[in-house]
């Protein structure tokens, strides 16, 4: 389905904010575009200050299609919804209607995750009164650590060590071995499988049935769990999808901090309407005071 026409960048601002990555390297990952995009966006709206629940509607729908339509262009949007046109910016293939499906259903499954710490960060950001393009860019410097949204590269890479079924004993076993933290398993909240994970997963397959890099997931998730080790999360069907895909390197994070966008400004909304400081106490622990 098309997006609605609101969801358009103000066209000098877009400008703008292409313009700004001229410099920037070539193979740049895209999160680390979209902060720079959403700096640039920010500067260029008047009305980012105004806080009312519809402005800041509007002012989300402009900053999130400035952030995928800013992104480089890398093959034709077969449609104008945020999904197609993201697509066009991380995969120099053309969408399949299936794999777009996919695609639209990981933003819906990413849009919000009750207070994880990237919307934790938004959350003080808003209580503050930031405007909304600083909430996002609050949001997008926590999401990129490789406990959060980063961990979505480190099981894309994870994937691509696997070349064929047969190999992902051995990448396992090396990680396991270095003592390192499988990214794509384990979640703090999903202690038996994430669900968000397992859906796109299953859109994945039914869009590109038999698929190599699917054959691969599938090794390693056998692998995973005849260790008993931590079940999959979403960062894996992430990377299994972008892999299928074809998509750039760092394309999942990119996917996730568009999706999670939304989710930072409906959390900003309720900041704005609460109107105080979210201010956390700490407990004193050092030595005893006289």
């Amino acid at each position: 389905m098309a997006a609605p026409a609101a969801w358009r960048c103000e066209p000098e601002a877009l400008e703008a904010a292409v313009a700004a990555q001229r410099g920037l390297p070539a193979d740049l990952l895209p999160l680390d575009r979209l902060q720079v995009i959403t700096t640039v966006l920010g500067a260029s709206d008047s009305l980012r200050h105004q806080l009312d629940p519809a402005s800041v509607t509007e002012t989300g729908r402009r900053m999130i299609a400035g952030l995928v339509d800013a992104l480089p262009q890398l093959s034709e949007p077969s449609g104008d919804s945020i999904a197609a046109r993201l697509w066009s910016r991380l995969c120099p293939s053309p969408a399949t209607p299936a794999l777009l499906t996919a695609l639209e259903g990981a933003l819906v499954l990413l849009a919000d995750h009750e207070l994880a710490a990237s919307t934790l960060a938004a959350r003080v950001a808003a209580s503050a009164k930031a405007d909304p393009y600083a909430v996002v860019l609050t949001g997008l410097g926590v999401l990129g650590g490789p406990l959060h949204g980063g961990a979505s590269y480190g099981a894309e890479r994870l994937l691509a060590e696997i070349a064929a079924p047969h190999q992902a004993a051995r990448v396992v076993t090396e990680r396991v071995r270095r003592g390192e933290r499988i990214p794509g398993f384990g979640h703090s909240v999903y202690k038996n499988g994430d669900a968000r994970g397992a859906l796109l997963l299953d859109l994945v397959r039914t869009a590109a049935p038999g698929h190599e890099r699917i054959a691969a997931g599938d090794a390693l998730l056998a692998e995973m769990r005849r260790r008993r080790l931590p079940d999959r999360n979403v960062d894996f069907a992430l990377a299994v999808l972008t892999a299928v895909t074809g998509m750039v390197s760092g394309a999942g994070e990119a996917i996730f901090a568009v999706a999670r966008a939304a989710g930072w400004l409906a959390h900003a909304m309720e900041e704005y309407h609460r109107g105080s400081l979210l201010r956390l106490r700490a407990s004193y622990t050092g030595p005893p005071t006289k």
